[in-house]
């Protein structure tokens, strides 16, 4: 009877993990998309950071995304349980905040922009341009943080659709089946997502040890055309995964406010689907979707500016 038992327990358990990898599966399959935005956006927050802390500053962000999984799983399953009424507000509100943070990015690039200043070899050997440099040093210590807390910070808009997106799909699945599935796709999203990151800002590394290979043989003269390849590759890609970071800000944000507005939402479908060329049905929504992110965006910072100046003015006079 005992050995029966075991064989039943091991049986049901077989079938959970069965059905936990099926629910897995069909949720990775639908947040594939804010996967990919998801990965953009990451990439490029690492840009312009010195080659020797990228790897610390994506291991930072990637514990910042791993905790706010750990906050989001269980919010999520306690709103959907208490309040499901207040999910689509708060993923509103998260992108609202997205498409925000990605005008004020563009409004600091085209307005605010300061050219970054060098030292010449005759004022490093000055001690007030030693000061200026430690100066520096401070100045680019803030500058990582301060893109590893807005990394986080747009990791947690992120990561909160992709946890809602899998609630969704797993709604109807037991309890303990929801809270596998969930805590399955955070863990296999934050180790692919920052696994690629890694990968793809080290790959002028890569580049440059192929580039360097010895020897008059065959292969390493195609390690070194290959390297010496990857090394013009890589900034433009660095620089297009940029655009696209920003870009899908208004994307992603745009569309979780345009879903969230059924007249909007439906307005979008109809003139999408009104069109002829197949191309453009697919193409429109996520165009139509990024011009209203633009334009929430422009408003929030529109209002954020001036409560920003009244408050630093009210600071500065207590």
């Amino acid at each position: 009877m005992a050995g029966a038992s075991l064989l039943t327990l091991i049986d049901d358990i077989a079938t959970i993990l069965d059905d936990v990898s099926v629910l897995t599966q069909v949720a990775a399959k639908k947040t594939a998309g804010v996967l990919g935005d998801d990965l953009a956006l990451n990439a490029q927050q690492v840009n312009g950071v010195n080659a020797d802390r990228e790897l610390p500053v994506i291991w930072a962000v990637a514990k910042g995304s791993m905790l706010n999984k750990v906050i989001l799983v269980p919010l999520a399953l306690a709103i959907s349980a208490l309040a499901p009424w207040a999910v689509i507000p708060l993923l509103m509100l998260g992108g609202l905040f997205l498409c925000f943070e990605g005008v004020e990015k563009l409004y600091h690039k085209l307005f605010l922009h300061e050219e970054p200043k060098h030292l010449d070899p005759q004022q490093a050997s000055n001690p007030n341009a030693i000061v200026s440099q430690e100066t520096e040093k401070e100045t680019e210590k803030e500058t990582e943080q301060e893109k590893i807390k807005g990394a986080i910070r747009t990791d947690f808009v992120l990561s909160a659709e992709i946890i809602v997106i899998t609630l969704g799909t797993v709604a109807t699945a037991t309890f303990s089946n929801q809270v596998m599935v969930l805590a399955g796709i955070a863990v296999i999203m934050t180790v692919g997502v920052y696994g690629l990151v890694a990968a793809i800002v080290k790959l002028d590394d890569g580049g440059l040890y192929l580039a360097q290979s010895k020897g008059e043989h065959l292969l390493a003269a195609l390690k070194r055309k290959l390297g010496f390849g990857i090394l013009k590759f890589a900034p433009y890609m660095m620089k297009t995964l940029s655009v696209v970071g920003t870009a899908a800000m208004f994307l992603v944000g745009g569309a979780i406010l345009t879903h969230g507005i059924p007249d909007i939402h439906h307005w979008i479908e109809h003139s999408s689907s009104a069109l002829n060329n197949g191309f453009m049905q697919w193409l429109a929504p996520a165009l139509l979707n990024g011009l209203f992110g633009i334009a929430a965006g422009a408003a929030a910072l529109l209002i954020f500016i001036p409560l920003q100046r009244l408050f630093t003015s009210k600071k500065a006079n207590i």
